[in-house]
């Protein structure tokens, strides 16, 4: 049994290394695609500086408030601010030239001192957005927020505008009959204490002169395998590619199955004396050689041409891409045992793959999707294949990390494995 296994074997592989095609699919293709993909992500973390998000602001105030709020904007590092008119700003966010556009209103700065003081209405600034762009809007509404209070709270202790309109709420307060008289009382006391604090010399040496701003600082720290080293976006991009292009092999190893059928060349091997699983154990164990050595193809290229590293553990590792080869190959047989015709079966195949790899946080991280999608991927192996190589490369964990990505891939592989040998079917239908 051991020489017709190891024959097939041989045979299959060889096949294979001569097809230029299938060489360039499942080796070239994965490369070039990852190499994109991990340069989006941030390539290898470099000091460059990150991209900045392209604001627009349209002045219509054009006040002190509001010219301390674009400069404190423009200030931020992850923004690129430029003014710009109402109907530009639209424009401009319409056609996707800019994320994001803020129009700051007529008499903002007076209307914003004055809601500090009194129940007035608030004044709206108006926050423009491209909606294929809505967590930019929320980084950018947040450091607005920020900047706006930090100004017009500035401007409230001890600015021009906070002088008057203090006064004009103070007067208001003095004659106006709409609270009770304890109430009244208790507003004036703090209205001239802020007049007061206004008009002390010194108020510039403290805090409350630049405005309200938050009382804490952070300092943020990137957690990887160990001290020193960084995030690299290769890792990520070169583990999804690897799993789409060897999952492309699997059908291509169905698919050839169903090919022999259809040619009535199974009938003829199942007229040698070769027992079922002989033949059908040379596919998975062929299929298997070539995934696990594709794989590290692929992760030897990101090695030496991107710093991609196993910071983990290598057996972890080998042991990660050996579980997926095997699953992989168990796929693709699963695929000869459900499909009928070549043609038919290739697109629900492709289609079938490509919901797993997008499902299994190939194309984009897994944080990106939403919470119940995350728990969901569960049942998806692509998700622990991806999950396993990236705690074996940047995250640098130990074997156990290892341990549930390899068993849960290998169960996959068992299940399909099963189904497939129970469903083949060893002569094309009539």
């Amino acid at each position: 049994m051991i020489t017709p296994l190891r024959a097939l074997v041989r045979k299959d592989i060889q096949l294979f290394l001569t097809d230029r095609r299938a060489l360039m699919m499942s080796v070239i293709a994965p490369i070039a695609i990852a190499s994109f993909f991990g340069y989006a992500l941030g390539g290898a973390g470099s000091q460059s500086e990150p991209s900045r998000i392209s604001v627009l602001v349209a002045d219509q105030d054009d006040d002190t408030i509001s010219h301390g709020i674009l400069q404190r904007l423009s200030s931020e590092k992850a923004l690129a601010v430029k003014p710009a008119g109402t109907d530009d700003a639209r424009a401009a966010v319409r056609k996707g030239t800019v994320s994001v556009a803020i129009i700051i209103p007529p008499h903002f700065g007076q209307d914003a001192v004055r809601a500090f003081f009194s129940a007035s209405q608030k004044p709206q600034i108006a926050v423009l957005y491209d909606p294929s762009h809505a967590a930019e809007r929320a980084m950018v509404q947040g450091m607005l927020t920020g900047d706006v209070m930090q100004v017009v709270s500035q401007e409230m202790f001890g600015g021009a505008t906070g002088r008057a309109t203090l006064k004009e709420a103070l007067d208001r307060a003095e004659t106006g009959q709409d609270l009770p008289a304890p109430d009244r009382k208790s507003l004036i006391n703090l209205l001239q204490s802020v007049q007061r604090w206004n008009d002390t010399p010194s108020v510039a040496n403290y805090g409350l002169s630049r405005g309200l701003t938050m009382p804490y600082t952070t300092h943020e720290e990137a957690v990887t395998s160990r001290q020193g080293i960084r995030y690299n976006g290769y890792a990520h991009a070169f583990a999804g590619m690897a799993v789409q292009f060897v999952l492309f092999l699997g059908i291509d190893v169905g698919i050839g199955l169903l090919l022999q059928r259809q040619r009535g060349l199974w009938k003829r091997f199942r007229a040698a004396p070769l027992s079922r699983v002989t033949l059908l154990g040379s596919r998975i164990i062929s299929a298997a050689i070539l995934a696990f050595v594709i794989v590290l193809a692929n992760f030897l290229f990101a090695r030496l041409v991107f710093g991609v590293r196993v910071e983990g553990s290598m057996a972890g590792f080998l042991g990660v891409s050996a579980a997926f080869a095997l699953m992989t190959a168990a796929f693709g047989l699963l695929i000869a045992a459900l499909g009928k015709t070549p043609d038919a079966t290739r697109g629900l195949a492709i289609l079938a793959t490509l919901f797993m790899v997008m499902l299994g946080g190939a194309w984009v991280p897994m944080f990106l999707f939403p919470q119940w999608l995350q728990q969901v991927t569960v049942v998806m192996p692509t998700r622990w294949a991806i999950d396993g190589f990236e705690a074996m490369t940047w995250r640098g964990l130990g074997f156990s990390a290892a341990l549930v990505p390899m068993a849960l891939q290998l169960l996959f592989a068992l299940l399909f494995g099963l189904l497939a040998v129970a469903r083949f079917r060893w002569e094309a239908e009539g």
